[in-house]
Formats: C-alpha cells, structure tokens, sequence
C-alpha cells in the first residue's frame, strides 16, 4: 500500500468549524482545541456562553481563532442581519466543548434562552459535543436521558473520559482531551462526505486485555490500553463501515461512530462476539488472557502464616481460532494480532496457521518497544500465503487507517 503523500494537506484543512464553548471549568481547554483545530488547518469561529466567560474570555478565544467571539444573542451590530442565523449556517460543522449537562439538556429540549443554545437550535450542521460535568451530575438519570436523545437526534458524543476532576472526586465527567475532539470531528466529516470503501460492510474488532478475577478484589490481566484495537474501530467507521467495538477494561473514550459492547473476562468477550456476528471483517486486536483461575475466590483470599495460597490455572477459549474456523457464519475476512517479545516474525507465522485466519499484524511488545499503552506501534502484516509486509515506526492511528485501507480490498471480495 502507497503511504500517503508527505505533502498531504491536514485532517481538516479548510474546514470551518464553529466552536461553542460551555461554561464549565474545563471550558480551559477549549483555548487549546482552538490551536489543535488551527493546527488541522479547520478555521475556526467561536460562540460562549455567559458560563463560560467565567472561566475564559472573548478575547482570548478570539486572538487564537482569528475571529470575533460571539456571546450575545442582542448584539445589534450581529443581529442585523439575523447573526444566529448566520453562524449556524455559515460553517462544516459545530463542535460544543464543553458540553455541560445545562447545554446538553437545553439542547435536549429544545430550549433556547442564549446565542450558544439558540444557533444549536437553528443548525442543520453536523454537531459534536464533548461533554464535561462532575460525575454525579454525569450519572445523574436525567443527563442520561437527554445524552440518549442528542444520540437520538443524531448528534456525536466524544468522551467524557474518566479520572480526577476539580470537586477532588474520580470518575467519568473529564472532557476528552483537545486532541481526541479534533480527531473525533475529523472522523465525523468524513463520514459525512460521501460513500467510504467499507460502506454497507459490518466490522467487528476486538480491544484492549481482559480481567480473569482471582477474587473480588484481585484479577489477571495484561498491559493492553486498547489503543490499537480504539483506533482501528475509529478508522473503520470513518471508512463508512457499520463497526461494532467489544472492549475490554480500558481508559480510553468510545471511538466515533462505533457501537461498544464493554466486557470484563475472555469468555464474556467471546460470548460478544459470538453476538455480534455476522460481521464482514472481523478483527481481533484485544490481548486476551491465555489462562484464568480455575475457581475464583467469593471473597477476598488473605495473607496468612502458611505462605501464598496456590493458584490453579485453566485455559481460556481462543476467541479468534473460534471465530477463524467457523464452519458457517465465519466472517469472510478474519484479522488476528500477535503481540511477541522474540521471534516475532516466525512465532507470527506460526499463530496464523494454528488459528486459522486470513491475516495476522505482529508487533514487537517487548519493553524496550514502548508498544504496550504507547501511541506508536511498529508492526509486519502476515499473509495466509506467507507474504509478508513491513510497515515503518508509525502512530497507531496512522496503523489502523493504512491497515482499514488494506482491508477494504479484501471486505469486496479480492484475496487477503
């Protein structure tokens, strides 16, 4: 596959991007997603809200956006020719960073008492909304209810991402940071732009480790962050293709457009996938534990005097062999991963054909690599044929869209 050219213009050059901005301590970062837009080469026009000068100003919104900050629905000078109005059309795309649970809900229901809520009002643009809020204003049922009808409506959500937030507390509510928004609008325009190469095709991919408890507190697990497995379902859905997730415990925030199924164990997770198929193309990045306790403590296993207690392993099922030697329902393309610190290239020869499946993408996990819960990966794609393909050092995002575009052939019907 030809790399993409070094002159390539950026994710969302020309793009025109009006950015709302909540009022909400994390409207802080909304600075930032300003220059990460610029740096995509979107321009970008702001609206705040009455919150949200609180926490930021016009002005500062205004010096890195290059243009006037709007905030009143009353300004003569705008409103003379219908302003609102104006701002909801005149753009690609409206992204709401932060996006509080007063915003969403105004959005929600139809409300428009401001500038911010009366051109999400008026809009037919696309809309993003990264939401950010304690976390019990987050889990609150009524926040639910009306993210469940913004998804209804057809807006895109990306994040909250979980971990500390300002009132000292821990959980989701932490807006996704600046860098996933502009990635996650750059997935949602090209969605948008018109039939993509696995249009009308179902994907299937696997993230992330699985926990195997050992009691209610312990379990056994691996390093896997789920970022590979995240971004190749992103990439999968920006190539128009309907993507079903089943993750593993992770930190990391649904990837745009793709439905998540959320596991624990190995055979929760092949118990997912076995429901999700059919698929089209099935790919299984997740690093799933070999074994699992044979028998798992109901209550939490004490130190004592006698020494560690023994612990008895069991196999788990091998969700990708399962899958790769279906004799019906075998997706017609299936895409397996093996993680290696030796021998990569020879242990993946061998991995593909005991399990069975079309491809296999190795990479080198060993710790001097830096691939586990890193951002770049190095990996070899192995054919069933023994063709062998050697990508360079790249980020995992850049791997899973060369590798969707790899697979697009293959998902028409051409040979692996």
């Amino acid at each position: 596959m030809t790399p993409p050219a070094a002159n390539a213009p950026p994710p969302l050059a020309d793009r025109r991007v009006l950015l709302v901005i909540g009022g909400g301590i994390a409207a802080y970062k909304a600075l930032d997603l300003i220059r990460r837009l610029r740096e995509r080469g979107a321009r970008v026009r702001c609206v705040l809200t009455e919150g949200a000068q609180g926490f930021v100003t016009p002005l500062a919104a205004a010096a890195l956006s290059g243009e006037r900050a709007h905030t009143d629905l009353f300004d003569r000078a705008e409103e003379a020719d219908i302003g609102h109005i104006r701002l909801a059309r005149d753009a690609d795309a409206v992204v709401v960073a932060p996006a509080t649970a007063n915003l969403m809900a105004r959005m929600a229901g139809g409300h428009a008492p401001d500038l911010a809520s009366t051109v999400l009002l008026a809009t037919t643009l696309p809309i993003l909304i990264a939401p950010a809020m304690n976390v019990r204003m987050w889990l609150h049922p009524a926040t639910q209810r009306n993210l469940a009808a913004l998804r209804d409506d057809g807006v895109a959500v990306v994040g909250p991402n979980s971990g500390p937030m300002a009132e000292a507390e821990t959980g989701p509510g932490r807006m996704a940071e600046p860098h996933e928004i502009a990635d996650a609008l750059a997935v949602l325009l090209e969605r948008r732009a018109g039939p993509r190469p696995l249009a009308g095709r179902h994907v299937l991919v696997t993230s992330g480790p699985t926990h195997e408890p050992v009691d209610p507190v312990r379990y056994l697990a691996n390093r896997s962050s789920g970022k590979q497995g995240h971004a190749i379902a992103a990439a999968a859905a920006a190539a128009g293709a309907r993507v079903t997730l089943v993750s593993g415990p992770v930190a990391l925030p649904d990837p745009p457009g793709a439905v998540v199924v959320r596991v624990e164990t190995a055979r929760e997770m092949l118990a997912a996938v076995e429901a999700a198929l059919p698929a089209d193309v099935a790919v299984f990045a997740a690093a799933v534990a070999d074994w699992r306790p044979a028998a798992a403590g109901s209550q939490k296993l004490k130190k004592g005097a006698e020494g560690p207690p023994g612990l008895a392993l069991v196999e788990n099922p091998d969700i990708l062999a399962s899958v790769a030697r279906r004799s019906a329902g075998r997706p017609p393309l299936v895409v397996g991963f093996a993680a290696e610190t030796t021998d990569v290239l020879a242990h993946a020869r061998a991995k593909i054909a005991r399990k069975g499946c079309d491809l296999i993408v190795a990479n080198d996990v060993s710790a001097a690599s830096g691939v586990m819960g890193g951002d770049r990966n190095t990996v070899l794609l192995i054919g069933r044929d023994g063709s062998v393909e050697t990508w360079p050092t790249l980020d995992k995002d850049e791997v899973a869209r060369r590798l969707v575009e790899r697979l697009a052939a293959p998902a028409s019907g051409a040979a692996p």
